[in-house]
């Protein structure tokens, strides 16, 4: 919650935070779930996040800045739904819309990939 706090308030401005710095927070937002928990250092931080439900720092804010674009996508005002529009094809300057199509995160993948293994298991 320390940092998921942060993370709602400027979501957009860390879309742009190089990925080393994003590797940094999830470190810390890992070592408060294994306090919490009392995880041993052997459960693996995947786990972690899978079995107590929480996306990754990296799945989270994609998803917060999807929730953001589409809410200003579709504002009655057409000034501020305009000042959002997508980025031509051709435009190469990073935008914080272009942080929608990073691929995941190695953590973010694994999480994923274990979730729907257990989903497979259930059925």
């Amino acid at each position: 919650m320390c940092i998921r706090s942060v993370m709602i308030y400027a979501c957009l401005v860390f879309t742009h935070a190089a990925p080393t710095a994003l590797q940094d927070l999830q470190v810390i937002q890992n070592k408060f779930y294994r306090r919490a928990t009392g995880a041993q250092w052997y459960v693996k931080n995947f786990v972690l996040h899978r079995d107590l439900e929480i996306p990754t720092l990296s799945k989270y804010m994609k998803d917060a800045s999807e929730r953001f674009f589409s809410i200003a996508f579709n504002h009655p005002n057409p000034l501020i739904s305009a000042a959002y529009e997508a980025p031509p094809a051709n435009y190469f300057i990073r935008s914080p819309r272009n942080a929608l199509l990073d691929p995941p995160d190695d953590l973010t993948t694994k999480v994923e990939e274990l979730k729907k293994a257990l989903i497979n298991l259930m059925e």
